[in-house]
């Protein structure tokens, strides 16, 4: 029988996800190791292994695919892990990363300013200088050049990071560094800015290029040694590293370009969410939440769309660090299962964004663990079950759960149950803040939007979280708690190829920017090439532009209409299309107004074969419970509660709240004045009373 793997290495549990031939989904889920990749991954095959009645090898040795994400980079960079990398830039500016770019998330509030990613002390300016028409004003001066590997060399380091001004329209002098870099160091791995990431602003070039010499010797090792592990454990087959793209890569190209493993994960969640909104959902705009152990990220969905960006930030926007490369727009905040509720020094309740993680874990866990969590106000309220948790394969320690929570439950003068509830009602605020966020900055009402849920803690809260919002539809698939894991399974091989390119369309010069695209194209055609052994069903390039209106300060991505334009027509469809998505974006449009275009790009998309959602028995709609336990409800205090096996439940099936229904990786909680429903293929619909339910649980 041949296999499909997908794996979603997060900071407290790895998913693995499993398809047979049959398109059946199998899921495990394990403990991760910070210190081998192959450890969880091992352990999460090793239960699907003995559901399907073979061994974990077997199946290793009989997959043809294995798509693995991991938030590995992502994590380096905020616990500052990173190699140790030296920068070098044009003379005359080595406060390009010191200087950052404009903007306080608080006007109000002091903000020490933030250290540049790699320390001044560790930068080096090199004497040269190119201008802005791309001619060599200064001719490169390789002694600088040998000079300061030298003094790089000299302090420890260990990469080296190249970003000269406007290397972009010539790149000849970064190119010739490259070439010293190798002759003298030929094992120090560096990079170089145009290759990356060729856009005009020098702060977010400048960033991407630290960020991504800064990850190479740790993502070189990692990935290594986890194709190894992988074939020392007889897996042969075809071994893709997801990307921040929303696809996935070669090893080779991810440890050429380890930036684009920046929230590889959690970019995963909304290709997932495309494929089960389509099949059980009536509408395609939707927002997609994903609540790891560690953090809760959200996404979007347009049309049927994901919506990509250049603004990742890692450590919060303008006081982290941007990756400045076109990725899946989410934003995560600290507000996972694992994250701990305290109280502030005016004895406020606050949770976030600091995690128990998965070494101790939350005090349920029994492993040493004391500070209360979101998944411990869970216990405390019932909604975790102490012999059902992920099917019974981790006892759940209720005693240790109720001993944390009343850390905090004695100084607010609250029961245990009180202030677990009030926990909850807490990171439920602070997910809803960070779901209107990007929702309504993008004119979006999350009133007039579907939810698709996913991650293990997500079904604790995500009723809660949706009549807040005023949304009425929540989509919770079955799969839930490996949401990421199981958008790998259904993602795709993509890349993207981009050139720096000054046009206006006033006076559009037709033949130069074809020139650019078909440059683009040839570059796209090659990486596709490369592609035949895995023998993609279908293969595809789609063309964009970074555009503006006259003088404007930001561009907007827009999907070119045609790969070649045309003499007589111009730019005019590309002028429509620009005013169409800037009025939907800022609600205005300047009809008449000549755009400027910036960035040329071509994203070349291979599509996998992928498993076929299969649906499930049908039946008359009667659910059957499972057992009673009491939960607590705010404003109800405890009452009885149904319990509903998932597996059990045939397509149809509708359960109205206060209800529990249980799967083996995650758990939903149907509150009063909700109803769940059971799909066509085994994935559950929640339907929220926003108004008569918000009341009886605030009474």
């Amino acid at each position: 029988m041949a296999y499909r793997i997908s794996v979603d290495t997060g900071g407290t549990f790895t998913d693995i996800v499993v398809a047979t031939s049959d398109g059946a989904l199998h899921i495990g889920k394990a403990l991760t190791s910070e210190t081998r990749a192959f450890t969880g991954i091992e352990a999460g095959l090793a239960q699907v292994a003995s559901e399907l009645g073979v061994g974990a090898r077997e199946i290793l040795a009989e997959a043809e695919v294995l798509t693995y994400g991991t938030t590995r980079a992502t994590n380096a960079i905020v616990e500052q892990k990173t190699a140790r990398t030296a920068f070098f830039t044009t003379a005359g500016f080595p406060e390009i990363l010191l200087l950052r770019e404009g903007g306080k998330p608080d006007p109000f509030r002091h903000i020490p300013f933030p250290k540049p990613y790699i320390p001044r002390h560790l930068t080096w300016e090199i004497d040269e200088r190119v201008d802005s028409e791309g001619d060599v004003y200064r001719p490169l001066d390789e002694e600088s050049v040998v000079r300061a590997l030298d003094a790089a060399g000299d302090v420890g380091c260990e990469a080296v990071a190249v970003c000269l001004l406007w290397s972009i329209l010539n790149p000849m002098h970064e190119l010739r560094i490259g070439e010293i870099i190798r002759e003298r160091l030929p094992s120090t791995p560096f990079t170089l800015s145009h290759e990356l990431n060729p856009v005009v602003r020098e702060y977010r070039r400048a960033s991407s290029t630290a960020i991504d010499a800064s990850l190479k010797p740790l993502m070189q090792s990692y990935v290594t040694k986890l194709e190894e592990d992988l074939r020392e454990a007889g897996f042969s087959g075809h071994l893709l590293i997801a990307t921040s793209y929303g696809g996935s890569w070669r090893p080779a190209d991810i440890v050429a370009k380890p930036a684009y493993s920046v929230g590889s994960g959690p970019s995963m969640a909304p290709v997932a969410a495309v494929t089960y909104a389509e099949t059980d959902l009536e509408t395609d705009n939707v927002i997609v939440c994903d609540t790891g152990g560690t953090t809760f990220d959200v996404g979007l969905i347009s049309g049927g769309s994901i919506n990509y960006t250049a603004e990742t930030w890692l450590g919060g926007r303008w006081v982290g660090h941007i990756t400045g490369l076109r990725s899946v727009d989410v934003k995560s905040i600290g507000a996972g299962g694992g994250s701990i509720a305290w109280l502030d020094p005016g004895g406020l309740l606050r949770v976030g964004p600091h995690s128990a993680g998965a070494d101790p874990g939350p005090a349920w866990y029994g492993q040493g663990g004391t500070a209360p969590t979101v998944t411990d106000a869970a216990v405390v309220l019932g909604y975790l079950e102490p012999t059902q948790f992920l099917g019974g394969r981790l006892a759940l320690d209720v005693n240790a759960a109720r001993s944390a929570i009343q850390t905090i439950a004695t100084p607010l003068g609250m029961s245990v149950e009180e202030a677990a509830s009030s926990a909850l009602v807490v990171s439920v605020e602070n997910i809803v803040a960070a779901i209107r966020e990007i929702t309504i900055a993008q004119g979006i009402d999350p009133r007039e939007v579907a939810i698709v849920a996913g991650g293990g803690a997500s079904g604790l809260t995500i009723g809660q979280i949706a009549r807040e919002l005023g949304c009425r539809e929540v989509l919770v698939p079955r799969t839930a708690g490996a949401l990421s894991a199981c958008g790998a399974m259904y993602s795709d091989v993509v890349t993207e190829f981009s050139t720096a390119h000054y046009a206006e369309t006033r006076e559009f010069p037709v033949a130069t920017v074809n020139d650019v695209l078909d440059d683009l194209g040839r570059r796209a055609d090659g990486f596709l090439a490369d592609l035949d052994d895995i023998d993609p069903p279908e293969v595809r390039k789609e063309f964009s532009v970074d555009a503006r209106y006259r003088s404007q300060v930001w561009e907007l991505p827009i999907d070119l209409p045609v790969e070649r334009f045309d003499e007589q027509s111009g730019a005019s469809d590309l002028e429509q299309a620009f005013h169409e998505q800037h009025e939907r974006v800022f609600a205005v449009r300047e009809e008449g107004q000549y755009l400027e275009c910036l960035i040329w790009k071509c994203r070349a998309i291979a599509r996998l074969a992928s498993p076929a959602m299969a649906p499930i028995e049908d039946g008359a709609g009667t659910a059957i419970v499972s057992d009673h336990g009491e939960a607590f409800f705010r404003g109800m205090d405890f009452v009885d509660t149904p319990r509903y096996d998932g597996g059990t439940l045939p397509q149809g099936t509708e359960i109205h709240g206060p209800a529990i229904l249980r799967e083996p990786t995650t758990t939903v909680v149907v509150y009063p004045g909700s109803t769940l429903r059971v799909t066509g293929f085994g994935n559950y619909v929640l339907k929220i009373d926003t108004t008569t339910a918000a009341r009886t649980e605030r009474r």
